[in-house]
Parts: C-alpha cells; structure tokens; sequence
C-alpha cells in the first residue's frame, strides 16, 4: 500500500508532486533507466517540451510493459539541460500524470548522453501484489 503524504511543518510542494510516499505490504518495485525523448526510429526533435512529451510516454510504455499504470508512479527525477519553459513544463507534465502526484527531483545538468538529448527522466513505481 501506497501513502503519499505532505507533511505539515514542511512547506507546500512547489508543484505537482508529494514530499512523500510511504510503501508498505505486499509490493513490487519497478525501476526504469532514464527515459530520453526519442521515437522508436531513433528520432530526437530539437524542441525540449517535445522531448519531454516524448519521454513520458517511454514511461508509461515501460509501465504497460510491466502490468502498472500511471498512478504507480512513485518517483520521478527530470534531468534538464538548460532552461526549459517552466510554464509549459509542468503544465506538460500535469496533463500526463493526470493530477497523480509522486516525489519529483528535478537537476540542471551540463549535458547527457549526446548534445541531442535536452531531457532525461528516470521513474520509480510500485504496485500491490
């Protein structure tokens, strides 16, 4: 069983997120690499709100995979490559997770894996055997 909770000597969450998620009984964890905003033909387009989009949905195509659904997520960290709309960001990103909250990290990176790729996002879920 999940708990997602924000405790209340702790400030707000700053977005759509929870502080944090207690898992207890009977679950199992699945832990995905970072996800990239790519197709399946290897495509990566210049636009870093696309590549996010994209790289959601290699989320939840891994989560498919695996027999979970969006409310399993449980983590989610955004490694970013400069400055990226944040308005558009999180609206982008509320409108996936379907007003789902897991704990989010989001980190300003230098670079990944090639100068292509502006996004990168890993994800932890878990579900009840």
């Amino acid at each position: 069983m999940k708990e997602f909770r924000n405790p209340q000597d702790v400030h707000q969450p700053l977005g759509g997120y929870s502080h944090q998620i207690e898992i207890r009984g009977n679950e199992r964890m699945l832990i995905l690499s970072g996800q990239v905003g790519m197709t399946e033909d290897g495509s990566i387009p210049d636009d870093p709100i696309e590549q996010i989009d994209l790289a959601m949905e290699n989320i939840f195509r891994n989560l498919r995979a695996a027999n979970m659904e969006v409310t399993d997520l449980i983590k989610l960290t955004y490694y970013l490559v400069g400055e990226i709309d944040t308005v558009r960001r999180r609206e982008l990103v509320a409108s996936k997770l379907q007003g789902h909250k897991p704990c989010s990290t989001l980190v300003y990176v230098a670079r990944l894996a090639t100068p292509a790729i502006k996004v990168e996002i890993d994800a932890w879920a878990s579900r009840a055997e």
